[in-house]
């Protein structure tokens, strides 16, 4: 999702398919890369000792595998400087969306701030940074307009939903380790309905947005995969919301939204 949406984005401002258009979106995407990796890289390393208490984490920690905190924490900062680099070849607009992204993953993962312990303000720095990560590839190729911001929401409800479900799924990695996330503050079941609800309202936007024309009218066929989407959920809430239902929940919505997501790149670049 977090490499897909900036694609997505530059696949709705880009216009003509030029040799020096192809170079952008691939820096963009590279930049992205560095970017998204810099930020699970910095989670992980600040998140380490809970992690090694986990029993769900604790064999796939960076520790486990040989690798050091400080060799990490320096990974961590080598993938964001390059990343800058990158997006600051890109254009001024791209760079300072990496920028806040970028401050987005230390409010929300850095031992300083750690907003991950922060119901509610955890998943609003998600919403936001959906939003930013579907507008680093638009803003490549044009200004940030009406267009772009009503399809971005799209992209933020659904980052936000996910998060809402992996709270979910480590909930009891979570209260071991006293990270009061949503999950743990308000509950299993009703971040679970929280995150359903959101991504609920993602397929409501998506139709809404192309009955409107903001995007390829063909979408409004999104609304067929939402019962798929809905079977899926009940089925982990039946299973309990268990670490495994959970994760066959995700398979299966990664597997949706990706279907979207190549729709809306081949039919934009339909004539």
């Amino acid at each position: 999702m977090l490499q897909g949406a900036p694609l997505i984005g530059a696949s709705f401002s880009i216009g003509a398919l030029t040799t020096s258009n192809i170079f952008a979106i691939a820096a963009v995407l590279a930049g992205n890369l560095c970017l998204v990796a810099h930020v699970f890289v910095l989670n992980d390393w600040s998140g380490i000792h809970g992690d090694l208490k986990d029993p769900n984490r604790a064999r796939r920690t960076f520790v486990a595998k040989g690798v050091s905190r400080t060799e990490v924490g320096y990974l961590a900062i080598s993938l964001l400087a390059l990343g800058l680099l990158i997006f600051g070849l890109v254009g001024a607009t791209t760079l300072v969306l990496a920028l806040a992204i970028a401050s987005l993953s230390a409010l929300y993962s850095a031992p300083a701030f750690h907003m991950k312990g922060a119901p509610l303000f955890s998943s609003a720095l998600h919403f936001v940074g959906g939003a930013l990560h579907f507008l680093l590839g638009y803003t490549t190729f044009a200004a940030i307009d009406a267009r772009g911001l009503a399809v971005s929401c799209f992209f933020a409800l659904v980052f936000t939903a996910g998060h809402f479900m992996h709270e979910v799924r480590d909930r009891e990695g979570d209260m071991l380790n006293g990270i009061r996330t949503n999950a743990v503050a308000f509950g299993k079941t009703q971040s679970f309905v929280a995150g359903l609800a959101l991504f609920t309202a993602a397929y409501a936007l998506l139709v809404a947005l192309a009955a409107f024309g903001f995007v390829p009218f063909v979408l409004v066929l999104a609304a067929a995969l939402y019962p798929l989407h809905l079977f899926a959920s009940l089925r982990a809430l039946r299973a309990g919301l268990t670490f495994e239902s959970l994760g066959q929940l995700r398979r299966c919505y990664r597997v949706l939204y990706a279907i979207i997501g190549i729709v809306m790149i081949v039919t934009l670049r339909l004539p």
